[in-house]
This record gives structure tokens, sequence and C-alpha cells, in this order.
């Protein structure tokens, strides 16, 4: 049983993790020059990386809402991508993108 319940919280927890969340809209220009970014870098070869649509799926946009809150950003100021890597909040997509070349590089 002790096994059971260690694979049912790590997927809940990514801050014990090195996991990096990105959450975008299907069909946002600016999460389209993050996810081409990713592709061609091949982020996802590099670093833990999970995307999770938020404008089609509300359980991810209340996900969402809640990491923007630990990082005190008001749910009005709030868009997408929005990258969170555990404990801090990254919006658009020049800042996410320079954030993940300067992560890449330390691989």
């Amino acid at each position: 049983m002790n096994k059971e319940k260690k694979s049912q919280q790590k997927p809940s927890s990514p801050a014990s993790t090195n996991q990096l969340i990105l959450y975008y809209g299907q069909g946002c220009p600016h999460c389209a020059r993050v996810e081409e970014f990713i592709e061609q870098n091949k982020v996802k070869e590099k670093v833990a990386l999970e995307e999770k649509e938020v404008w089609y799926d509300s359980q991810n946009a209340k996900e969402m809402v809640e990491r923007a809150k630990s990082c005190r950003i008001p749910e009005n100021e709030l868009g997408v991508p929005f990258l969170w890597d555990g404990q801090h909040c990254l919006i658009g997509d020049t800042d996410i993108i320079a954030f993940l070349k300067k992560k890449i590089a330390e691989k």
C-alpha cells in the first residue's frame, strides 16, 4: 500500500521535482512561439517539461490560477503562456523562452 500512496502523491507535487509546467492556450500565438522553441531545441529531451492546455480544460485553468496565487500574481494579470518551475512563475513568450534557453544551457 505504501507504494500506491507514493505514486499518487508524485504527480500532485511538482515542486518536489525539477519538473517545469507550461500552461498554454490552444490557438494562442505567443504559446505557439514557445512551442516552436521547445520543438526546435528539443527541450523535452533535456529538461522535464509538462504542458497543460487551459482554455478548454477548466481543471488545468484552476491549477494555473493556484500556481499564480503562490507567486502573488493577481488573476486579472494572468495570461498564457505561463511557466511554473515549482517555485517561480513566468508569463509571456519572451521571458519563458529566455528561461528555457538558460535551463537547457545548464544541461
